[in-house]
Parts: structure tokens; sequence; C-alpha cells
């Protein structure tokens, strides 16, 4: 199966919570797209792999997504090695997707900024032939592209996810254990978990969507820039109100 995009999270939750409209927005436009979950995401304050397992695959059917996949990474210790890479390595030439979206270069949560560098190294890595992956053949996708994570960077373009931003928020209330919690259960609060960060969420959409002149946004930079284009259809297809 050919996928146009793969969304790739260290963990479950990353890519609904950064990038959750984009994804829904582009398979309502007839993209074929997947999501790539790291790590289980065990070592979480609150919630199991089994829980959130159960979750992602939620997640996944509120965004429509074509394909979710676990690699089982180790929470809090990702690295950077060879083995590691061979195993984004054979996702990205099995599904030979032309746009990967990633993590932030840098972030609040350490597992962020070490997935991030996991992922550039693979994916550059994974259109090498003389990396041998069995009857795998080498594939780089064209274009790879950082979702804004905890903390803010400047980004290269806006995606206006206006259409989508319920939808967005419904795939993180997928999330029960980790989201917007009335009922603790008898776990701790966490950094996430309380009704002010959900609500901080579709803010942060808010005033992106703002700068660009949509309702909604998500930002994006485009990793290796500058952005390479050979047509200006984007900008009539793009009419921002501002």
């Amino acid at each position: 199966m050919k996928l146009d995009i793969i969304a790739f999270g260290a963990h479950p939750d990353d890519v609904e919570l950064n990038c959750g409209g984009t994804v829904g927005r582009l398979i309502q436009q007839g993209f074929r797209v997947g999501i790539v979950d790291l790590t289980q995401g065990e070592m979480g304050t609150r919630g199991t792999p089994e829980t959130r397992t159960i979750e992602a695959k939620k997640a996944g059917s509120v965004l429509g997504i074509q394909l979710r996949e676990n690699l089982r990474f180790n929470d809090s210790d990702i690295i950077n090695d060879r083995k590691h890479q061979l195993s984004i390595i054979e996702i990205v030439r099995n599904y030979k997707p032309d746009i990967c979206l990633i993590g932030a270069p840098h972030d609040r949560h350490p597992d962020h900024g070490k997935a991030t560098d996991l992922l550039k190294d693979a994916l550059f890595y994974s259109g090498l032939s003389k990396i041998e992956t069995g009857n795998l053949e080498a594939w780089r996708p064209s274009h790879i592209l950082h979702y804004m994570q905890d903390r803010p960077f400047e980004p290269d373009f806006i995606f206006d996810i206006s259409s989508t931003i319920d939808l967005k928020m419904d795939a993180i209330k997928a999330y029960e254990t980790q989201f917007n919690v009335t009922d603790p259960n008898g776990e701790p609060e966490t950094y996430i978990s309380s009704e002010n960060y959900f609500e901080q969420i579709k803010a942060r959409a808010k005033f992106y969507g703002h700068l660009s002149g949509f309702e909604y946004g998500e930002p994006f930079k485009y990793y290796n820039g500058p952005i390479p284009i050979n047509s200006f259809q984007l900008f009539s297809d793009t009419k921002p109100n501002r």
C-alpha cells in the first residue's frame, strides 16, 4: 500500500495534538495518510501501554487514517542508532510516502528532540541503496515538515484547519487518560491532563489561524529549506482574510 503522507510521533497522541487538524483535512482532500508512533508512551504518568493503544486506535479512526503502526521503541530512551534507523527505513520503503511530518527540532520533552534527530537521519538513509532492507527498494520522501510541539518556533507556513478543528479536538479527546481529565480515577494530575491545557490547544490554533488569515491554523517548518515550489497555484487556491 502506497501512502502519500506519514506523520511520525515520539508518543501516541503527538500527531493528534500538533498536526491532527492537518492530517484530518488532508484525508478529506483525498490524500492517503498514516501515523507511525515510535513508542507506546509507557513512561507516561497516566494510563498504560494497553489503554494508550486503544486510545490511539480510536483517535486514528476519528481522523480517518489509512494506517497506524507502533515501533515499540523504549519511551524516555529513544536511541539514534542503526537498529532504530532500520525500523523507520523499512516503514518508509514499504509505504513510499512523498511527505513526512515529524516533530519539532527541539522541545520541552527530551523525547521529542531525540525522535526528530532519529527520524531526520533515518529518512535520509532510507534513500541510500547500499543500506539493505531485504527486497525493499531505496526511497526518500520528497518533503519533510516539522510540526510545532510544546515550545513555539518561527513557522515557514501555516496550514488552514478551520474546517477540521473540531475533528482535531475529538481525536485528542480519544486519549481519555491523558487530556481534559475530569475524573482522575486515582491517578495524579499532570502538565497535560487539566482542562486548562486542553483549552490552550484550541487557543494556539486560533492564534496561528489569526496570523495567517484563517480561523484556525497549524504551524510548520520546512526541514532543510527553503520551501521548493514550481507553481503559484497554491497562492490562487489560498485566500486569507487579513
